[in-house]
């Protein structure tokens, strides 16, 4: 194959995408398959010999998109949406076009560049105060372990950078119950282990402690152990649970402590202003990250972080050997300092893409009717016999259960979730809650419309009648 053969079938894929999401709403939205099916049908052996354009794209389309789950169906509301707006992949073509590796400003001058405007557009947008700065990473798993390594080092007055942390007393990271698991992924990556992160119970609200953070850092020092950061959550993954960002703050600076916020779901609705509250105080951290790539509209992958100052962050990742240096350019922002990869792409051209596409005001108006059509679709639930509002809304998240009188109420919600998921209607998933088995229903694709988002209600009516 060759770029004449490619510009032919570039706009053979182009057309396919586009029937692709035409038909979204005719397909399941969870893939069919057994495990081992789809490997089954891919030979044992790659070809000695090249194969034809038409012969490859022919078994793709028998192969792949049957054995897919549909993320961009719009009545997809597991998990948190991971949208790709049509400005957004416009964006992807032209940039896995380019290919560029943007690891420093001499490698990528526009990427690079681009990157440093559109994280400034976006702090504007959130209203986060002027002097944020930023980066844009893959996921936020990488954005927290950036933050908690720079806990890490910042608490040993950087000499584990260069000595480890063997032999020192323990370093304890604090959490929300409600945070997401990629915070205890960080601090088993770190080094810190597990056992040193400290979840701090929540209110009735699910929302940490403020008095109970600070009882847990006091119980820390006076046992010798040492006090490394705090992990704050605004949009919980399991139920959409948001901390007391300020105060949790002012327990955490009273100690002297490094503070990261994760608002990797919710984060997308502060463009909204009437939302912030939610995050009230997030101006006094020192990391913020949130995923575009959620609910912006931004094609995965794509996550943002915030700092308040990098020069902490690069200090514990920035690593410049000869062969990296960019020769009379002292003054050049290389990202790849910033961040855990070295290796970068040019994320930065679907934000600026899709942010000029639909406009802040184009995003408010989708992200607004996902939290109303959110809200609705509860009261039409409350309102159902038998079922049972378990959390409130929260922004465009809410949890429920099938609970009729005398019933098993676990049992038939995992039943009924079976029968939805098998369905193909729509997409649900679930977690648990103070021991509850529940349904997790989220609003949040680039498509979707009210119509999509009222059928949770027909369908799960419709089948748990049949239970």
């Amino acid at each position: 194959m060759n770029h004449d053969d490619l510009r032919h079938w570039s706009k053979r894929a182009a057309d396919w995408a586009h029937d692709y999401h035409a038909t979204l709403r005719d397909r399941p939205v969870r893939a069919r398959t057994s495990p081992g099916e789809t490997a089954a049908r891919l030979p044992a052996s790659p070809p000695e010999q090249p194969e034809t354009p038409d012969r490859i794209f022919a078994d793709f389309e028998a192969i792949v998109p049957q054995a897919m789950t549909h993320w961009q169906h719009p009545r997809f509301f597991a998990y948190f949406p991971s949208n790709a707006s049509p400005a957004s992949q416009w964006a992807e073509q032209l940039a896995n076009a380019i290919s560029a590796q943007c690891m420093l400003w001499q490698t990528s001058p526009a990427a690079t560049e681009i990157e440093t405007v559109m994280v400034d557009w976006l702090r504007q947008a959130l209203g986060l105060r002027a002097g944020f700065r930023g980066t844009i990473h893959d996921t936020a798993t990488t954005a927290t372990l950036g933050a908690v390594l720079t806990m890490r080092d910042r608490a040993t007055g950087w000499n584990s950078v260069q000595d480890g942390i063997f032999g020192q007393a323990p370093l304890r990271i604090y959490a929300s119950a409600q945070t997401h698991s990629s915070i205890d992924k960080a601090v088993r990556l770190a080094g810190i282990g597990q056992a040193n992160l400290v979840k701090i119970a929540t209110d009735a609200d699910f929302a940490m402690d403020p008095a109970r953070l600070d009882a847990a850092i006091a119980a820390d020092l006076a046992a010798g152990r040492v006090p490394a950061g705090v992990v704050l959550c605004t949009g919980g993954t399991s139920i959409g649970a948001c901390d007391p960002i300020a105060r949790c703050i002012e327990v955490a600076k009273a100690h002297g402590l490094y503070v990261h916020v994760d608002a990797a779901w919710a984060g997308t609705a502060m463009i909204c202003p009437e939302f912030r509250a939610l995050w009230h105080g997030v101006d006094g951290a020192d990391s913020i990250v949130f995923n575009p790539h959620k609910w912006l509209g931004a094609q995965f992958d794509c996550s943002v972080q915030f700092l308040a100052d990098p020069a902490p962050q690069i200090r514990s990742l920035g690593l410049r050997p000869d062969y990296l240096q960019t020769l009379d350019q002292e003054e050049v922002t290389n990202f790849n300092e910033w961040t855990v990869p070295l290796g970068r792409r040019f994320r930065a051209l679907k934000l600026w893409f899709t942010l000029r596409a639909y406009g802040l005001e184009g995003l408010r108006t989708m992200i607004r009717n996902h939290v109303a059509w959110t809200e609705e679709l509860a009261e039409r639930l409350r309102a159902t016999p038998g079922f049972r509002i378990t959390t409130e809304p929260r922004l465009s998240l809410f949890t429920f259960q099938y609970a009729p009188s005398g019933g098993d109420a676990d049992a038939l919600t995992a039943a009924l979730l079976q029968k939805v998921n098998d369905d193909g209607r729509i997409y649900l998933t679930q977690t648990s809650h103070e021991g509850q088995f529940v349904i997790r229903m989220t609003a949040g694709t680039f498509d979707c419309t009210r119509d999509d988002v009222m059928m949770v209600h027909d369908v799960v009516r419709d089948l748990a009648a049949t239970l």
